[in-house]
């Protein structure tokens, strides 16, 4: 089975954003192996890039706002191509300061969902849904309108 990683620097603190990461891993579980894997928050960026380094497995997408923007369709096809290969992958979510430059230079893309910045913690749910529409317009569901 496909694995995905999620790879985040703190944990969820609200029960409402757990619950909603809870629900779309369940849904996830029908089409890959979800691991989530929370670092903790250390005293600099560097000390968390060596924490986020150790986890990354495969091909590496760290969120940074200067990353590229793509809409579902061409997301859920990147995700296809690199499943078809048999490629694990890794999404990398920094702390609220973001991510030291070795993360990013280690990073096979840079992903950006806007030029808006959000909460990292709100950041996991969303992409955990985009993880999900793209299984669902692979296999043609009714989810993605």
């Amino acid at each position: 089975m496909i694995r995905v990683n999620l790879v985040c620097v703190g944990k969820l603190k609200e029960s409402y954003l757990r619950e909603a990461c809870a629900e779309y891993q369940k849904r996830l579980s029908r089409f890959c192996r979800m691991e989530v894997k929370e670092l903790p928050e250390r005293a600099s960026l560097k000390e968390e890039a060596e924490d986020i380094l150790a986890a990354c497995k495969g091909h590496t997408f760290a969120l940074a706002i200067e990353g590229k923007q793509c809409g579902s369709e061409k997301f859920a096809a990147k995700l296809q191509m690199l499943f078809d290969r048999g490629t694990e992958i890794t999404f990398v979510i920094g702390s609220s300061c973001g991510l030291d430059g070795r993360v990013k230079e280690r990073a096979d893309e840079l992903l950006s969902f806007s030029e808006m910045t959000f909460p990292h913690q709100l950041m996991r749910v969303v992409l955990l849904e985009q993880i999900y529409r793209a299984f669902t317009i692979q296999t043609g569901s009714p989810y993605h309108k």
